[in-house]
Parts: C-alpha cells; sequence; structure tokens
C-alpha cells in the first residue's frame, strides 16, 4: 500500500496533476497559454506564488474542481489548506494587493484596495489577448473594466523573465481626464518618452520608436474620444507586428481586427431564497460588499438576517463594483437595514466616492450621467421611453411602444453597453440593468412624458392579452 504522503507544495501538486493528466511540461503550457519555462520554473519550485491569473489558467489546463481545486489554490496562495471565499470577522482579513516587482518595464500603478474574484474573467482576457493584437473590454459604467484591466497587466508584467510575453513594456495610457481627441497620439507619446523629430510627425516617430517591439500598451477610457483612439489603434497595429493593444470603453473602437468583450456584473447570489453564509460568501458581488464594509466597519459581519440583506442589496445593486463600493461605504453611518431601505433612492445615496477619482466616478449618478451626455438625442429618448419595460423586451415591442426608427438607435444603446442582449428561444430580447432602468425612468419623468408612455404600454399590454385569450380560446374549442 502507498503510505507516501500526498504532495503539499504548489510545485508538487503542480507535477502530480500534470502527470496523472498524461501531459508534458510543453503540452500544459500550450493548454493554459503560458510559457513551458513558466511551467518548468513552477514545478522546480523557483517561483512559488504565481499571479492569480497565471493560478486560473493551470487550473482550467488541468480540469481540477472540488477538493482537487481547492488544493491547488491554497498551495497557490502559500498556505497549508483552503482559505475561506471571503473574510466574516478581523481573524480572516483581504488578501493585500500584490507589490511585488514586475519583470518587465512597466507604468502600472500599484493596487492599493484588494482585487476580488474574477479570476475566469482574468483568465478570458488573457487567452483573448493571445488570440488578437486589439481587445477592447467593453461595458456598463462602473462595471470595472479599468481595474479588470489593470489586474490583467499586472498578472502579465509579473510573468517569470523566461515566460514574459511583453519584453519590452506594459505601458497604461490613461486618457478619462483628456478632453482633446487631437491630443490623444502626445499622450500616448508622453508615456512612452517619444520626441517628435525635425521632418517626421509625432505618429511617424512612435511607429518608428514601437517597431518590432514586444509592448502591451492598455489604453484607459477610450470612450468619449473613439475616433482619435480607433486611428491610433489602427495606425500603430498596421505598422508594429509584435504590439498588442489592450482598451477599454463604454464602446468598442469600431475598426477591422477588433475583439469586443463584455465585462460582466460580479456574480449574485441566487435570488431564490434560502441563502446560507456560505453561499454567500461564494458570490463575488458579496465578498467585495462585505470586504469594503470592513474597511469602514472592521467589526461588520454577516450573521442571521444580515445575509440575506447583503445578498439582496447585491442584487439591487445588479453586481456593480462601482455600486456595491459606495454602499458598503455608506455603513459608516448607516445600518445594513437601513441602507437596504434607502435603495429605491440609490442615486441619492450613492455618493462620496474617492477624492482622488474624477467626479463621474465619485457617485452612481455621475457615472450615468457621463454615459448619458456621450449619447446623441435620439438615443437618450429611446433610452427614456425603454425605461418602461421593467422586464425585458423585444424589438417588436418596443417598436410598437417607442415609435420612430428604433432598431438603429437599440442597436446603439447596445453598442454603448446601455441595454443588453439576450438570445430567446425564437427572438432575441433587450433588458438593463435596474439601475441604468432607474436612471433613465428619472429622465422620463422629469421630461414629463411618463404618463403618456405608461398608457402606451397598458394599452399595448392589454392587446397582446388579448390575442393570447382569443388563441387560447380557439385552441379550446378545437
Amino acid at each position: 500500500m502507498d503510505t507516501r504522503s500526498p504532495p503539499a507544495t504548489l510545485a508538487e501538486l503542480l507535477q502530480h496533476y500534470r502527470r496523472a493528466a498524461g501531459l508534458t511540461q510543453e503540452e500544459l503550457a500550450e493548454r493554459a497559454h503560458l510559457s513551458a519555462q513558466g511551467i518548468s520554473n513552477l514545478e522546480r519550485g523557483v517561483r512559488r506564488l504565481p499571479q492569480r491569473g497565471t493560478v486560473t489558467l493551470l487550473i482550467e489546463a488541468l480540469g481540477l474542481a472540488g477538493a482537487a481545486r481547492a488544493a491547488f489554490e491554497a498551495a497557490a496562495r502559500g498556505v497549508g489548506g483552503p482559505a475561506p471565499a471571503v473574510p466574516t470577522d478581523q481573524s480572516a482579513p483581504a488578501a493585500a494587493p500584490d507589490h511585488s516587482t514586475p519583470t518587465v518595464p512597466t507604468n502600472l500603478p500599484l493596487a492599493l484596495t484588494s482585487f476580488v474574484g474574477r479570476e475566469r474573467e482574468i483568465a478570458t482576457v488573457r487567452r483573448l489577448l493571445s488570440q488578437t493584437r486589439l481587445l477592447t473590454l467593453t461595458g456598463a459604467g462602473g462595471c470595472g473594466k479599468t481595474r479588470l484591466a489593470l489586474e490583467v497587466a499586472r498578472t502579465l508584467a509579473h510573468e517569470a523573465p523566461q515566460g514574459v510575453v511583453y519584453a519590452e513594456g506594459i505601458w497604461l495610457v490613461e486618457l478619462a481626464a483628456l478632453s482633446d481627441g487631437t491630443r490623444v497620439v502626445q499622450t500616448v507619446a508622453t508615456v512612452l518618452g517619444v520626441r517628435e523629430r525635425p521632418g517626421r510627425s509625432l505618429l511617424d516617430s512612435l511607429t518608428a520608436f514601437l517597431g518590432a517591439k514586444h509592448v502591451l500598451l492598455l489604453l484607459d477610457n477610450c470612450e468619449h474620444l473613439l475616433g482619435a483612439c480607433a486611428a491610433l489603434a489602427d495606425a500603430l497595429l498596421r505598422v508594429c507586428p509584435r504590439l498588442t493593444v489592450l482598451t477599454t470603453s463604454r464602446e468598442a473602437l469600431g475598426i477591422g481586427g477588433e475583439r469586443p468583450w463584455r465585462v460582466p456584473s460580479l456574480g449574485l447570489p441566487d435570488p431564490r431564497g434560502g441563502l446560507t453564509l456560505e453561499q454567500a460568501a461564494a458570490c463575488e458581488a458579496v465578498q467585495l460588499f462585505v470586504q469594503r464594509a470592513q474597511v469602514v466597519r472592521m467589526d461588520f459581519t454577516l450573521t442571521g438576517r444580515q445575509v440575506m440583506l447583503a445578498a439582496q442589496a447585491c442584487r439591487r445593486l445588479d453586481g456593480i463594483p462601482l455600486a456595491l463600493e459606495l454602499a458598503a461605504a455608506r455603513l459608516a453611518v448607516l445600518s445594513l437595514d437601513q441602507l437596504a431601505t434607502r435603495l429605491d433612492d440609490r442615486f441619492r445615496l450613492l455618493t462620496g466616492g474617492s477624492r482622488t477619482a474624477l467626479p463621474r466616478q465619485q457617485t452612481l449618478r455621475a457615472t450615468l450621467d457621463w454615459s448619458y451626455d456621450l449619447l446623441g438625442e435620439p438615443e437618450r429618448l429611446l433610452l427614456q421611453r425603454l425605461s418602461v419595460f421593467a422586464g425585458g423586451w423585444t424589438l417588436e415591442a418596443a417598436e410598437a411602444i417607442c415609435a420612430g426608427e428604433v432598431l438603429d438607435l437599440l442597436a446603439g444603446l447596445v453598442a454603448k453597453s446601455l441595454v443588453l442582449l439576450e438570445e430567446g428561444a425564437t427572438d432575441a430580447r433587450y433588458r438593463m440593468l435596474e439601475t441604468v432602468r432607474q436612471y433613465a425612468r428619472e429622465r422620463l419623468v422629469a421630461a414629463g412624458k411618463a404618463p403618456r408612455l405608461q398608457d402606451r404600454h397598458l394599452d399595448w399590454c392589454q392587446a397582446l392579452a388579448g390575442q393570447a385569450a382569443q388563441h387560447i380560446g380557439g385552441a379550446e374549442r378545437e
């Protein structure tokens, strides 16, 4: 009988599971989108605590689940067993941000707060970056596009030197505060230390500098400078064969070769009730809410009824990270019960973001104002009118109630991450996050058009119900 103790360290576990899967280091590296040298370093213990994204890639490549996955994740954190999904008291603090030294040139800022969840999203973005040279992370305001992009960039910047993909650097270009599209090229050049030369445009100088370098360029917050960012990305990618561009924007750039990918909300608790503490703790939205709440109230814990209240708050806020963080900050002066009862007026309640953030990132209303202001007037009117649909709608319903040329305007709202497309059994359906719908409804009420749209919606529902009754009656007579 085999009396050997089971493998305990990450190096031992990785080798054990790789061999059990019948894979060589090279085959595992290809499957996980990592380097063979990186796998070797992990198995030899040269690198003991890999980044979260690397761990997720390995878990998926090895097909680990249940206890095997938990043991692997625990070993990757340098502990002897699986850790709880979320801290519930002071004895289990949130993981500290990673401040280890990057292995490539970079200007990425250090993280000031812990990064919660998103393992699958990190793995997906890394995989997409290995398949395309222009990847755009899209999504509604506050959904965490920037934070996810930065976390992915950090995992790549901390790869083992032998396995690094972007050897000449990973560079962040922050565009949120820029209002003039003509300054986009200058902003990128400044980050890279490129100067204009006599007889050559700044774009030509930038292109010559990048040349055949292995570089990842992260253009953050492009939605208000789409034309300029699209033109720059297109010009650089056509000439620089080893350049990869990762952008964040509420709308895709819309150029050839681009791969848009929508950043989802954080995972939410099951709405059917009967939630246990363990089930709540496994949800990313609850994890973030609890961790940020413990920043303002160190004694904050989830017990009894509070589990349901926290889960309800996370669902009502659609799992939007910005909204969850603003809500958690309110627990400095409110109880969880008080917070839950005030979420009907979420735009008045969820204010007071970081003083160092841009004004549009300090309150939930300001974040949605920013998206709304980027719309054309016809798109604004349609967004307002669509707010009468509380549970989603079809194209035919929107055309019947909202009037005008709906299809192209609706497509624009989907592209700008304000409306979500959901594939139905036969027809496509559309919906808004409840936070977006409430904002649009406030705009509709302020414009004095709510009663008329509600009447039109009621008439349409009654007509639809009448048609259904006739159909049912006819079927019964047959």
